[in-house]
């Protein structure tokens, strides 16, 4: 499979998972491309069996030299795709038994408001306070990127804040309203969550969203900023 080839083969799965509602679309030498929807893993029998040579060269189409920098010597990496500006995905490429894996997770376009997501109303006075650390944690695929993407963009909508998001990759791309948001993407941006979070203090923020604490030392910063009204 040549890289062109790989490219579009790429893009009809992607268009393909976006009309079928699939949440992910995961790509796995030995096996058919597969969706998950509605939980359930679902194979696309029509497509060949993938080869080694399938999964590389179609990581190979959509991933930034950057990026596959880290992949090759982490093990993995992620990274975020837009699908023509029709649909967005975050990426995750690895490396198992020696092959290269793929899997994409759709992030929806349109940031859902407070009240659709059934959550409770104390979250709107959380969003009003002026300083403090507030954790959203949980398991894999519960909703915590929605439930931040909704706070951000009740602050965004009600608020004249200035907000730097910090995130690996970015997945949510907000329309700025009454807010200044500037969203920094680790590796692209800034080369580590420590080192964005540390440059905040410099950037006039009134709200930061960090992605993800990943280390001590990340840890430490974001208490610091808590502390000092960030």
């Amino acid at each position: 499979m040549d890289i062109n080839h790989a490219e579009q083969k790429i893009k009809n799965l992607l268009r393909l998972a976006a009309q079928e509602n699939a949440s992910d679309l995961h790509l796995t030498v030995g096996r058919h491309p597969t969706f998950r929807i509605d939980g359930k893993l679902i194979s696309l029998v029509k497509d060949k069996i993938l080869a080694p040579d399938d999964t590389q060269e179609m990581c190979n189409a959509i991933i930034k030299e950057e990026k596959k920098k880290i992949l090759l010597s982490e093990g993995q990496v992620d990274f975020s795709y837009n699908l023509e500006n029709k649909a967005r995905f975050r990426v995750n490429a690895f490396f198992q038994q020696g092959y290269i894996s793929v899997a994409f997770r759709l992030i929806p376009n349109a940031v859902k408001a407070l009240k659709e997501l059934n959550l409770p109303e104390s979250l709107y006075d959380l969003v009003k306070k002026s300083q403090g650390l507030f954790l959203v944690v949980g398991p894999v695929g519960q909703g915590k990127s929605t439930t931040l993407a909704s706070l951000i963009n009740e602050i965004n909508h009600t608020q004249e804040k200035h907000i730097i998001t910090i995130e690996d990759p970015i997945e949510y791309i907000y329309e700025q309203d009454k807010c200044i948001i500037d969203q920094r993407e680790v590796y692209q941006d800034s080369k580590s969550f420590r080192a964005a979070l540390k440059s905040v203090f410099r950037e006039d923020d009134n709200v930061i969203f960090l992605g993800e604490m990943r280390d001590l030392d990340t840890i430490r910063t974001a208490l610091t900023a808590a502390e000092t009204g960030h």
